[in-house]
């Protein structure tokens, strides 16, 4: 059997390597990672788990980390050494931010570099290198710039535009941390918190600290609650009345908020481009005893075709493509895949979604936008276009609907990934509440 140690940091640095230089999900690059190790031979859980952190750590932490490392070369490293460097990220993430001790660190690395025959030249070197990094890196890292190092610098001046330079900061520092894991229920709030070791969040959303299998969690199996992050439930929560009106879906997968509309009585159409996609809705629907019309379909070329030219709903909800910019503490490898012509990319395709959702609304029909980012291209500014066009009307919220500190000055719900920091933060988020104008 492999050594342990060696083989969850062999692991890292492949599902690494993917996702940083060959533009790879991690959460699909890792499930496939460890699905293919386990059929040669068992993983322990808690080793699954590990490399899965020390990943993260990785991805999160890359600007700082590259800072400490670059302090101890003499000279960079050869392009085709990426192992190594990688393996020296993987020893400072550790030595740095995750307190292993430092014999442990240097002593598995280097094992890790001869067992390499292409780069075992290099055992001299990260041992020497992770030897002042065990020394010196915390220190470094207690005076380095972490908001602005860990964030492309694109980003980062984008959210310092609209939001000021404070705001700014803390969007990124809270993009360092841990999630925790949110859950919505069916009903009994108080009774699923007690039962899941969670508490409830102010709009009822239940939000666990202590991380768990999904799947061993009371309630699972029966389906009385699913996984869906504080922010992403508040979207639905800006329809109201919806039992028995049709509402459809746009880009409905993974099935969250289409499980919301279900609990609250819509008949809901769940339309996604992705079939694998609209196979884990259908999977999540099924758990939790909920149906839905699902379709496949590019909504633009749905909208326009026979089938669905004449469907008119009763409520639209639009969750569209976006930079995903308002997860990096869930997903710290869009902060590497995602660039500023991307955004501008996507921005072309909101546009477009916002005009099939309003075609449709029937008239007077409330219509939810919602991305999870929190730059104004993706949310206000896509709103503000559509507004002046006079193909709807916004709908500010009240109170009543939000708690009052998510409410924008523009009526629109906004969520800021540094919000209620005391109770674990938040997943950047923004929506609006529209409405179709009648045609005259």
């Amino acid at each position: 059997m492999s050594n342990p140690e060696l083989l969850t940091r062999r692991l890292a640095v492949e599902i690494f390597d993917a996702v940083l230089r060959r533009d790879k999900g991690l959460e699909d690059e890792y499930a496939a990672r460890i699905e293919r190790r386990t059929q040669k031979e068992p993983m322990e859980v808690r080793d699954k788990t590990f490399v899965r952190l020390l990943v993260t750590v990785m991805l999160r932490r890359l600007g700082q980390i590259d800072d400490i490392i670059a302090r101890f070369l003499t000279k960079p490293l050869p392009e085709k050494a990426s192992f190594v460097f990688d393996v020296l990220r993987i020893g400072t993430a550790q030595a740095v931010f995750l307190d292993t001790p430092a014999h442990a660190v240097v002593s598995t690395c280097v094992d890790l570099i001869k067992s390499n025959r292409d780069f075992n030249g290099f055992a001299a070197l990260t041992n020497a290198v992770l030897r002042r990094v065990a020394r010196e890196g915390k220190q470094i890292a207690a005076k380095q710039n972490a908001a602005k190092l860990n964030v492309p610098v694109w980003l980062y001046s984008r959210w310092e535009k609209e939001y000021g330079e404070d705001a700014a900061r803390q969007i990124a520092e809270a993009g360092l941390n841990e999630a925790p894991l949110d859950f919505t229920v069916k009903s009994d709030p108080a009774d699923w918190a007690e039962r899941l070791q969670a508490f409830v969040m102010p709009t009822g959303t239940l939000r666990r600290e202590k991380n768990a299998s999904v799947p061993a969690l009371p309630g699972f199996e029966e389906g009385a609650w699913w996984v869906q992050d504080f922010s992403a439930a508040l979207p639905v929560r800006l329809f109201s009345g919806l039992n028995g009106k049709t509402v459809a879906d746009i880009c409905a997968a993974p099935g969250g908020k289409t499980a919301q509309l279900i609990a609250a009585g819509a008949n809901v159409t769940a339309i996604d481009v992705s079939e694998n996609r609209l196979s884990r809705l259908r999977e999540n629907l099924d758990r939790l005893c909920f149906t839905a019309e699902t379709i496949r379909a590019d909504i633009r070329k749905w909208h326009s075709s026979a089938n669905g030219e004449n469907r008119k709903f009763d409520a639209v909800l639009l969750d569209a493509p976006c930079s995903a910019t308002g997860t990096l503490r869930r997903h710290p490898d869009v902060a590497r895949h995602r660039t500023s012509a991307d955004v501008d990319r996507l921005t072309r395709a909101q546009r477009e979604l916002l005009r099939v959702a309003v075609d449709m609304a029937k008239d007077d029909a409330v219509i939810v936008y919602c991305v999870c980012s929190v730059l104004p291209e993706e949310g206000r500014l896509i709103v503000d276009e559509a507004v002046e066009a006079g193909l709807v009307e916004r709908v500010p919220l009240t109170e009543k609907d939000v708690p009052v500190e998510l409410i924008s000055p523009d009526g629109d719900l906004r969520v800021l990934p540094f919000y209620y920091a005391d109770k674990g933060g938040c997943d950047g988020f923004f929506a609006a509440r529209l409405q179709k104008k009648r045609l005259k």
